[in-house]
């Protein structure tokens, strides 16, 4: 009896598009990142980077449950003493890059580890409807079907 380890070369991937249009923010984001770190495939191992590439459009549209709009805060500091800076996730989705609310979504879902930094990479977000990718026909992938929480209409 042999365990079966999967080696670069066996892996081939695939490229994914989602419509976060209505998609619950963190419904959403466990699912990328599942496709991202490839634990949907029966041949994932630990080990090796073996997920798929994911392209999110209308994250502009992405819903947030209850208050999260108002209460959910971001960090950053600027280096400087006391230079901590905060925004809700309300101002950033109206702001110049929505976009950023489900990479960082994704980000704190994947392992912080240089292969979770590369896994990171095959993630491209997009606010609006059109992306760049079209060349390597992606299949859709409708996270909304999934389950009724999944989606909010409100």
């Amino acid at each position: 009896m042999n365990t079966y380890t999967a080696k670069p070369s066996d892996i081939e991937r695939k490229w994914y598009v989602v419509d976060a249009q209505g998609v619950v923010l963190g419904r959403l984001s466990a699912e990328i990142s599942k496709i991202l770190r490839g634990k949907h495939k029966p041949m994932y191992s630990t080990n090796i980077d073996c997920g798929d590439y994911v392209v999110v459009i209308n994250a502009d549209k992405v819903k947030l449950t209850g208050k999260k709009l108002s209460d959910k805060k971001y960090f950053k500091h600027t280096g400087w003493i006391g230079g901590i800076k905060e925004t809700t996730a309300g101002k950033v989705l109206e702001g110049r890059f929505p976009e950023r609310v489900i990479i960082k979504a994704v980000e704190r879902m994947i392992s912080r580890n240089p292969m979770g930094r590369q896994q990171m990479t095959k993630l491209k977000v997009y606010a609006g409807s059109e992306h760049p990718h079209t060349a390597q026909n992606p299949e859709v992938l409708d996270i909304a079907s999934r389950n009724p929480k999944n989606k909010r209409s409100v």
